[in-house]
């Protein structure tokens, strides 16, 4: 059963060419700004690595980077065999072409639609990967001597700063970690002794946190340390007062970033997609129609193309059987091989 099968005279197959030839340079320029975007992404994300547990919502750059490279060229053939549809003698040449060419676009378009999808579907991945990834940062932020490491402290003060952020999910996960290094420490100082002493883990725990923490916009004074005790600030309840250092945690600060980037990113490959669309469908309407001409005197007869032969079923049959066939017999080689190796023992 033909699919969508369509009458096009020759006046309207030169303009299908000829809009189809803007079309496809349309699409290579938005295949262009996809591959920027994909880097923009990237670079963005390799700026905060050292706050993420692994690498896994790298998946969508490195995806949009890949579809928009092969747009390019996709789409460059595209423009050419426009250019060649207005001559039917050099058209024939790109017929054994079309039916690889078609399986790539068509594998590329659908790459293109899952970047899309993991764009608005990696929130989980790319919160886990903070969580651990700031829970450790927070953790190592006093080592400052120690290698591999001693340019935590900066990173996660630039951090919240920028940000305006304070801690994982909070302020309060500073009061959990000793994160003032021990050379800073007066061992001599009873504060110091009792504070360790009265920690399991021997640690120097405080409830205060980094200057990064602190809200310029405050019009009191930063109150960083001791923070839970109201009697240690004139006119200050902890419960109660607006602190003045950021309420909000880097988790959901940066989450919120990056989720608002890829979803904007998203939308805008969400387009590119139906560009690619648009181009894929009307550069096979053109192909159909203009084989109905090879091998005919008068080329400017009235023809018919359809976008699919047979039915939808039928046709992804077709593309997929000889990557079967291909497979099976690859299958069957390897396990012959030991067979026959086997016989003459």
């Amino acid at each position: 059963m033909v699919v969508m099968k369509m009458k096009f005279p020759f006046e309207k197959r030169v303009k299908l060419a000829q809009g189809l030839w803007l079309l496809a340079w349309s699409a290579t320029i938005a295949g262009a700004v996809t591959f920027s975007l994909g880097c923009i992404l990237k670079t963005e994300l390799r700026r905060r690595a050292e706050v993420m547990d692994n690498s896994d919502v790298h998946i969508v750059p490195n995806t949009l980077m890949i579809v928009g490279l092969a747009s390019l060229g996709i789409n460059y053939f595209a423009s050419k065999i426009c250019q060649d549809a207005l001559d039917a003698g050099r058209f024939p040449r790109w017929k054994t072409f079309f039916k690889p060419y078609f399986a790539v676009c068509c594998f590329f378009t659908v790459l293109m639609l899952l970047a899309v999808i993991m764009s608005y579907i990696m929130r989980g991945s790319l919160e886990t990967s903070l969580k651990i990834g700031l829970r450790n940062g927070i953790r190592f932020y006093k080592d400052t001597d120690t290698p591999g490491r001693c340019f935590q402290k900066q990173n996660i003060d630039r951090l919240q700063m920028e940000f305006q952020c304070c801690g994982n999910n909070d302020h309060r996960d500073w009061f959990e970690v000793q994160w003032i290094s021990n050379r800073y420490l007066d061992f001599s100082s009873k504060e110091v002794k009792d504070r360790i002493k009265s920690n399991v883990d021997g640690r120097y725990l405080v409830d205060g946190v980094p200057f990064s923490c602190c809200n310029p916009s405050s019009p009191r004074p930063c109150i960083q340390y001791q923070l839970t005790n109201n009697s240690a600030h004139y006119n200050y309840q902890y419960q109660t007062e607006e602190l003045n250092i950021h309420l909000r945690g880097c988790r959901e600060t940066l989450v919120n970033y990056y989720m608002s980037m890829m979803n904007t990113i998203g939308t805008g490959v969400l387009s590119v997609f139906l560009l690619q669309c648009s181009v894929l469908v009307s550069l096979r309407f053109l192909q159909t129609s203009m084989e109905a001409v090879a091998g005919k005197e008068n080329t400017e007869i009235e023809t018919e193309g359809y976008l699919l032969e047979k039915g939808v079923k039928e046709t992804i049959m077709a593309y997929i059987d000889p990557v079967l066939k291909f497979l099976l017999l690859t299958n069957q080689v390897e396990e012959g091989t030991p067979a026959a190796s086997a016989a003459p023992a």
